[in-house]
Parts: structure tokens; C-alpha cells; sequence
């Protein structure tokens, strides 16, 4: 049989225990875990299984998966606000052959849905491209190509595809860069921040910068976004995508500063990276280096 299958987890489930205290996060993960489910039913789904702070689902239509995830994504976004806490899920489905044993299912297609979920940020839905085709128009305009990845048991790199839940805004704009190589290479990416370094290549892909004690690099500021940014690992090049309120700020060596707000640009060379503060103000930056990185891109 074929089916879409969707995995979503609660985003930063550990900082909210440690946060709220573990009586209130308990039963606010419990209130996620139960939105997710109704949701599911509603669009004419069935819930197979919750695992810890994520819940496993099937549809019969990759259409219905992603009415799911985009009403999932609303009403757990809206219990935030009750709590003083920023909630998000990571979504991530895939239609293909399962097999069914009992009430639960398995196959190819389990697998890759969990690994799109393990590749969202908080507050992202994605699917592949195989997946998004079989969409019907109407979601045309909330598909966004990301990048390709490499998935185990796979011949070829897997497209991710984001699709968005929220309407678009103009202030969200998008800077398009050049195309990535496609070989192979071992393009490399260091960070630092106060000591503490991450190198992103190809067995890191991604790294999450904000507030949020979950964030690879938290930052503990009042002008940073709790999701604040992240880097991302796109064939051979490194691409900041900043989702806050005031804006992550790009300094390449021997060039004029760059705020990047609600878009994305390609971090080459080295240089310095502050979050919602220009990098003179700010408490804590990040220095990076790129590894064969190419000459920076402009924002026209």
C-alpha cells in the first residue's frame, strides 16, 4: 500500500522542561502531542504512534499530510503565547509504498519521513521533491526548494522542499545565490563563539542560533530571537537563513557590514556574525572561517 507519512516532534521539548519546571512542561507537551492527534483525525488521518514528544501519522493523500501539518504548525504556535514560551514543531512527510503489520506500518518511506522531520528547524514543515509533486496546485504557492541532501540507502541526494504554513509577508524576501557545484567536495565551515567552536561540513549540515537554551548557539540576549537564525549546508556552500525580529548582522572581512532580515545569504571567506544587534554593540559574535569557500554575493 501507499501513503503519506508524517512524523512531528515538539521543538526544544528538553529547555522547556528545564524552563517551566517538569509538572507544566509535562502537561504542555501532553497539550501538543493531543493537538497533533485531533489534527490528524480532522483530516482524515490515523495517529500510529507517539514517540516521547513526537507523534507518527498516515494519510492517504500527500494533500491531506500537508492540510495536517500546516493546521499542526497553527494551533501549537498558539499555545505559546498562554505559557510565555515560543512553540514550534518539526514537520517532515513523504508519500511512497509501507508496509502494514498490526496498527503500525514500515518501509522506506518511514524512514525518510522521520529523517525530513530530523532535518526541520523549529516551525518548519518539509517534504521532498518526489512529495511536493504529487500536491495539487493550490500548493504551488507555499513550496520553497531548499537544498539536497544525502539519505542513507539512497542512490542520489534527496530535494528537500519547505512548505509554508504562514502567509507571506513583504518584509520576507529571499536572496538567491549561485548555484552550488554539483560534486561532491568537502567544503568546510568553522565557528566560534566565546570558545566554543562547531565545524559544519558534510556530517553537520545545520546549526541554530538564538535564545533558545536548545540552539546550538544560544545567545543570551533580550534583542535575540529565541529561533533567531540558522546555517545551513547546501552542497558546498553555507547559507545564513535569519527568521527573527531584528535582524542578524553579516560582517565579511574588509567589507562594509550587512544586516540580513526575514533572507538568506552565503557566508564565504571569514568574517564575524552578531544577532539582533549590529556586531560593534553586541555582547556575543560568532567568527567564521569557509573552507574553499567563492567570493561573497551581493543582495541585489
Amino acid at each position: 500500500m501507499e501513503c503519506a507519512v508524517l512524523f512531528a516532534d515538539v521543538a526544544g521539548s528538553t529547555a522547556l522542561y528545564e524552563v517551566l519546571g517538569d509538572e507544566r512542561a509535562f502537561a504542555l507537551i501532553e497539550d501538543c502531542l493531543s493537538t497533533m492527534s485531533v489534527c490528524t483525525v480532522e483530516l482524515r488521518g490515523r495517529v500510529i504512534k507517539t514517540i516521547g514528544d513526537a507523534v507518527m501519522s498516515v494519510f492517504h493523500t500527500a494533500d491531506d499530510a500537508a492540510a495536517a501539518a500546516a493546521e499542526m504548525q497553527l494551533r501549537v504556535d498558539r499555545l505559546g503565547p498562554a505559557v510565555g514560551r515560543s512553540l514550534g514543531l518539526r514537520i517532515g512527510f513523504h508519500f511512497g509504498p509501507v508496509v502494514a503489520h498490526e496498527e503500525d506500518v514500515f518501509g522506506d518511506a518511514v524512514n525518510l519521513a522521520s529523517r525530513l522531520c530530523d532535518l526541520a528547524s523549529k516551525g518548519q514543515t518539509v517534504t521532498d521533491e518526489d512529495t511536493a509533486r504529487r500536491l495539487s496546485d493550490r500548493y504551488a504557492p507555499s513550496l520553497r526548494k531548499l537544498f539536497s541532501v544525502p539519505v542513507k540507502g539512497k542512490a542520489q541526494e534527496v530535494a528537500l522542499i519547505e512548505l509554508a504554513w504562514q502567509p507571506a509577508t513583504e518584509d520576507r524576501t529571499l536572496i538567491v545565490g549561485a548555484h552550488a557545484r554539483a560534486d561532491g567536495g568537502q567544503a568546510l565551515l568553522e565557528l566560534d563563539l566565546d570558545g566554543v567552536q562547531v565545524e559544519m561540513g558534510p556530517q553537520r549540515r545545520k546549526v541554530t542560533i538564538g535564545r533558545d537554551l536548545e540552539a546550538d548557539f544560544t545567545i543570551r540576549d533580550r534583542s535575540v530571537s529565541r529561533a533567531h537564525a540558522m546555517i545551513e549546508r547546501r552542497r558546498e556552500r553555507f547559507v545564513l537563513v535569519d527568521h527573527s525580529s531584528n535582524g542578524s548582522f553579516v560582517t565579511f572581512e574588509g567589507r562594509p557590514e550587512t544586516r540580513v532580515h526575514h533572507e538568506e545569504l552565503t557566508l564565504v571567506g571569514h568574517g564575524w556574525l552578531a544577532f539582533g544587534q549590529p556586531r560593534a554593540e553586541a555582547v556575543q559574535v560568532v567568527k567564521f572561517r569557509c573552507v574553499d569557500g567563492g567570493p561573497p554575493e551581493s543582495k541585489a
